[in-house]
């Protein structure tokens, strides 16, 4: 998503970040894998870093998206009880997808992450389709 944002030219007016619902992995890179397949299709994932939600995300972002109905519900569960907080819904709700989760790369065989990456491309797609049009 921050590549394509960069490509459109709109990084100073939409923030992206990525984050996870547990501490498993905070500090640690993308899998080696991701990165093979970012970089495949010409997107850089260097510098990046993992770390867990927190509550100030919920006032930071205007949208908090969640991969699948699992981490949804746990970024629900989590939310500070604050009026004004951002909008939580599942990656690939319509219209960036069917409504369906976004599937664990891991246990998708040899192409599990290429498949990962078309599907959530698609969904990035849509998305910066829908922010930019609030943007105008």
């Amino acid at each position: 998503m921050r590549h394509l944002v960069a490509q459109a030219g709109l990084s100073e007016q939409i923030e992206v970040d990525s984050v996870g619902t547990g501490g498993w992995h905070v500090g640690e890179a993308p899998d080696p894998r991701s990165s093979e397949v970012a970089r495949d299709h010409g997107v850089s994932l260097a510098g990046q870093r993992a770390r867990q939600l927190s509550d100030a995300d919920y006032l930071e972002f205007d949208l908090i998206l969640a991969m699948d109905g699992s981490n949804l519900r746990t970024i629900e569960r989590q939310a500070p009880n604050l009026e004004l907080r951002a909008e939580i819904a599942l990656f690939m709700a319509p219209p960036r997808g069917s409504g369906g989760d976004v599937p664990d790369p891991y246990y998708g065989g040899e192409r599990g992450f290429e498949d990962v990456y078309q599907m959530v491309l698609k969904g990035c797609n849509a998305l910066l389709d829908d922010a930019a049009r609030r943007l105008r």
